[in-house]
């Protein structure tokens, strides 16, 4: 677990608002959602333009305008013209977009341990290396041992600190998750089961996750750390028990107490959170540096996380990897 010097700060008096520093915070602000998982899935899956991510994520054209936008401001993706009567755009990944591979391939891994479906073409991934299929698996850069999140530590780093919370959004998790794919979307390459969007498409979920990652096992300590409101994190905290993420154990009986500890499978979900801290090392620490720094216990060195094939042992990128069936020799 991930605790040490970097354990969860506790609210500073009169800045109830602030919040501790976290690359993997930083990176769930911008594409914590399902709507924006949705979209990069598109994106990785190789489309580009407005009606083909329609077609394929089956979302509102309002929402998909809106998200598009978004990524874009994030310069996740970029947008080019490609017709001028009438006028015509496409969205193609930039270089932080293609950044964030890595943790779409811990999101399909964590998927395929725990809720392998065979009729699902992503969870029969090819690794264009070895030509095997293979299920990702993060590994520490340095020594190349696979890592689970008892392996690590945590320190601060020269970013670290506080900042104010990120701000409120619109939409409401009753409202996102009640939106499921429709059933005949035109493909079968959907990525992320709706139980896997239910956990991580929702930025005050993914953000509960992480802060049980930092050791909060409490009520207090996970309001202290995300500044969410008693019902928002009560309706989280009770999701995440449901999914089998948290298991909820009493502590204290007068009055009663709980605390909320994460399941093997909650555990197996370090790999998404290390891949989108590290994406947020590099895209969004900015001059003050990176705000955390994993440490690998094995090996004592700074832990940057690394997909590879669990065949073959060698890494996993969006060049090497395809769909079984698909021809990317072209």
């Amino acid at each position: 677990m991930l605790h040490g010097n970097a354990a969860v700060a506790a609210a500073t008096p009169g800045a109830s608002q602030l919040v501790r520093v976290s690359s993997a915070a930083r990176a769930l602000n911008i594409v914590g959602d399902r709507w924006s998982l949705l979209i990069l899935y598109a994106a990785f899956s190789g489309e580009t333009r407005f009606d083909a991510f329609q077609k394929l994520t089956g979302m509102a054209r309002s929402i998909l305008a809106d998200r598009l936008k978004r990524l874009e401001e994030a310069r996740v993706l970029h947008r080019r013209k490609y017709q001028d009567r009438p006028a015509r755009y496409e969205y193609l990944l930039t270089r932080a977009g293609v950044g964030l591979y890595p943790a779409a391939l811990a999101v399909l891994g964590w998927e395929k341990r725990w809720h392998y479906d065979p009729d699902l073409r992503s969870h029969r991934l090819v690794h264009s290396t070895c030509g095997r299929t293979f299920t990702p698996t993060m590994v520490c850069g340095a020594c190349r041992q696979p890592v689970t999140a008892r392996d690590v530590s945590l320190v601060d780093g020269p970013g670290a600190g506080m900042e104010p919370g990120p701000k409120a959004r619109l939409q409401r998790r009753s409202t996102l998750a009640s939106s499921p794919l429709p059933e005949d979307s035109g493909t079968q390459l959907h990525p992320m089961i709706e139980r896997s969007i239910d956990i991580l498409g929702d930025r005050w979920t993914t953000h509960t996750i992480a802060a049980a990652f930092y050791g909060c096992r409490r009520f207090t300590e996970f309001q202290s750390a995300l500044k969410a409101g008693t019902n928002i994190l009560a309706d989280r905290l009770a999701l995440l028990v449901r999914r089998g993420v948290l298991v909820k154990t009493q502590y204290q009986t007068r009055p009663a107490r709980w605390e909320y500890r994460l399941t093997p499978e909650g555990l197996d979900l370090f790999p998404i959170i290390a891949a989108m801290m590290a994406w947020g090392d590099e895209w969004l620490s900015g001059d003050q540096g990176v705000p955390e720094i994993l440490v690998h216990k094995s090996c004592g060195q700074p832990m940057k996380p690394l997909m590879v094939c669990d065949q073959c042992k060698d890494p996993a990128y969006a060049s090497t990897t395809r769909l079984p069936g698909e021809d990317r020799s072209g």
